[in-house]
């Protein structure tokens, strides 16, 4: 004979969100809690529960006192953990992002909360922070370079909300600064979560944090960690032991206690964009905690976004510049190729070459002087994009359409396909029918070949690829570097850097084309010496191009506010709104007539994906039965959720009406429109 169950005596239903990742049931379901479970059942708590006939795990939302369904309900199976692990702040949270973002709640959970594992629950996280380590007295004197810097950081330990646009000046260590600043907000009972866009970066963050703190006071966090490493941090975060928080996007939800600073470091960055849905910028995450929370932001960066200019044009941030005094005086000789009617006059070719002598002039004046030199090239690989030779059209892959190049130096390679990988030794072109190809740009290997015979008795480092070089000794070496893959220099800087193929990064068919050069120009620019110690940078590009003169003058504000007032001109974000909708021609016309916009919102479209693109669970195109395309939603700026709830609602409506429908995905103001 079954036991009997005796109801909970207080609040006895549980209103639980099942974590199944449907659209269609992303709400609360009431169960009933028995007097066994009663302690236990907390809100905020993983739960285990049935749904039509199966076990689910689910978060245990509320509690109440009566249901407002009529039938009858089903009991609570269990507690999984007594863990509060989704608080009430992180549940704002969440709830915010899921309508920003026209979100599932439980895809987000899923992403905001590390899975449970029960050894880390017997780990100590819950002795003090400070008992931790001994502490450091930070130096806060980086912060004096910059304009209203030492008013900032005052407001910032005062508990105030101050929020700032910081523009990194060349040569300054921004991790001794970011360091300095978090580790003293947290000495003064704070909490400070600092979001990095790579693994690089969280450890050059995490060897400045340790010159002040013991390695146990930093909680690192990224999605690379096992999950008894990840899940122990998120609870020694939850308990209030983990304060001074470094690491990836997947951190952005960590739930500090007290967060009084929040910083996030080169905002550009794609790869602070979450790849599965609903696609969230960790910005917009923290801008949104900043709000909710009333926690100071910090926006770092050598350059600037369009989206965080217009934070700064509403007033809502401020800028945090220096000085064009102490810019002149970090900042290394910048110029470009041909510049000067003299430079000209010595090289009739240089604003057109790809390597001007005043590239080798200054890298060669770098290795005398027993300083490294720096080269940037776009393009990892040897050849990596190949066209025909007598009509110039790029070379496609037949199978996939994706770009032919060579991918070493030998001189009998067959060209291959960049993205599918597969051969094409019979190349033929498409257009007129040739079967010669040319270079249409070069890669690190093959631009380390050409300097390797321009300088004989230099060593040669590439870095690049699979193959990053974290530093070097500050010795006379050449290193060929794509960007982000830039070495640093140990105890110095370069002598020089090159910069090249600046037409290969400005002539892509992408809205952030512009900025995005500006920005790798600008963090090669920053590892190279000041102007006093003989650091020169060398672009070979037109020196009329606005943002080669945004570089020589490292006037990265205007840069931004010129990249946002022509966005303005032509509606794009961040200016507007824009939601990029895909699926097949059948669900895209589903989801348009479920789909209840403003009168000033617009449909663009549709229109084919971007190359290389698939939709989430495909291999390739013929996965359907009918093409995949992509439309665009166009939106005033508004009601931050409103167009998220929107389509989110659409989204819904069209998922119960039509459940055999191919997947349809929905990005809310993407980095990359197509």
């Amino acid at each position: 004979m079954p036991k009997t169950r005796e109801p909970a005596t207080y609040a006895p239903v549980a209103r639980v969100l099942p974590l199944l990742g449907l659209s269609v049931i992303d709400r609360y379901f009431d169960y009933r809690i028995d007097t066994k479970l009663s302690d236990a059942a907390q809100p905020g708590v993983r739960v285990r529960v049935r749904f039509h006939n199966r076990m689910v795990d689910g978060i245990l939302l509320d509690r109440v006192a009566e249901s407002e369904f009529g039938g009858e309900l089903s009991w609570l199976d269990r507690v999984v953990s007594p863990e509060i692990v989704y608080p009430p702040s992180t549940r704002k949270l969440v709830e915010a992002i899921v309508n920003r973002y026209a979100g599932t709640t439980s895809d987000l959970i899923r992403l905001a909360i590390p899975s449970r594992h029960a050894g880390a629950e017997t780990t100590d996280t819950t002795t003090a922070w400070e008992e931790l380590g001994k502490v450091g007295e930070p130096d806060l004197s980086h912060w004096s370079s910059y304009t209203h810097g030492e008013s900032f950081v005052d407001a910032v330990l005062r508990g105030q909300t101050a929020r700032a646009a910081w523009q990194i000046l060349p040569g300054d260590d921004w991790a001794a600064a970011l360091a300095a600043l978090a580790v003293k907000v947290v000495k003064d009972g704070g909490g400070a979560l600092i979001i990095l866009p790579d693994q690089r970066d969280i450890d050059h963050m995490e060897r400045a944090l340790r010159n002040l703190v013991s390695p146990k006071q930093i909680t690192i966090l990224t999605a690379s960690q096992g999950p008894q490493a990840r899940y122990s941090r998120f609870l020694s975060i939850l308990h209030g032991q983990g304060r001074l928080v470094i690491g990836t996007r997947s951190a952005v939800f960590a739930p500090i206690a007290n967060l009084t600073l929040a910083i996030i470091k080169d905002d550009g960055d794609p790869s602070l964009v979450e790849t599965r849905a609903p696609y969230f910028h960790a910005r917009e995450v923290l801008t949104t905690r900043s709000a909710q929370e009333q926690c100071s932001l910090i926006i770092a960066g050598h350059a600037r976004t369009a989206e965080t200019q217009l934070l700064v044009d509403s007033g809502w941030a401020h800028d945090l510049v220096a000085g064009r005094d102490t810019i002149r005086t970090r900042m290394p000789h910048i110029h470009a190729s041909g510049d000067t009617d003299a430079a000209l006059e010595r090289d009739r070719h240089a604003r057109g070459s790809r390597l001007p002598s005043s590239a080798y002039q200054a890298i060669r004046a770098a290795l005398d002087r027993g300083a490294p030199a720096l080269v940037q090239v776009p393009r990892k690989g040897y050849v990596p994009i190949l066209a025909c030779r007598h009509c110039r059209t790029h070379a496609r892959c037949r199978h996939c359409n994706g770009p032919l190049g060579i991918p070493s130096g030998d001189d009998y390679a067959t060209p291959s396909c960049g993205w599918c990988g597969r051969q094409d030794p019979n190349y033929r072109c498409t257009n007129c029918g040739g079967t010669g190809v040319r270079a249409v740009v070069l890669g690190h290997d093959r631009t380390a070949e050409e300097f390797g015979r321009a300088f004989p008795q230099t060593t040669i480092i590439v870095s690049g690829g699979n193959k990053i070089i974290d530093t070097i000794p500050a010795e006379p070496t050449i290193v060929i570097a794509t960007p982000g893959a830039e070495p640093q220099v140990t105890d110095g800087n370069y002598g020089a850097a090159v910069l090249l193929d600046a037409w290969a990064l400005l002539n892509r068919q992408d809205l952030r084309a512009t900025e995005e050069t500006l920005t790798k120009w600008a963090h090669a620019t920053s590892l190279v010496a000041s102007r006093a110690h003989q650091g020169e940078v060398v672009v070979a590009a037109d020196p009329g191009i606005p943002i080669v003169q945004n570089l020589i003058r490292w006037d990265m504000v205007s840069a931004a506010r010129r990249e946002l007032d022509e966005r303005r001109d032509v509606e794009f974000p961040p200016t507007v709104h824009m939601a990029a909708i895909d699926g097949t021609v059948t669900a895209l016309h589903h989801f348009i007539d479920q789909l209840d916009l403003p009168e000033t919102a617009e449909i663009l479209g549709p229109v084919d994906l971007p190359p290389g693109e698939k939709l989430p669970g495909s291999t390739a195109m013929k996965d359907y039965n009918e093409p995949v395309q992509r439309i665009l939603v166009r939106a005033p700026l508004g009601p931050r959720n409103q167009l998220g709830m929107v389509l989110k609602a659409a989204y819904t409506a069209v998922r119960t009406l039509h459940k055999n429908d191919t997947p349809v995905r929905i990005q809310v103001d993407p980095i990359h429109i197509g």
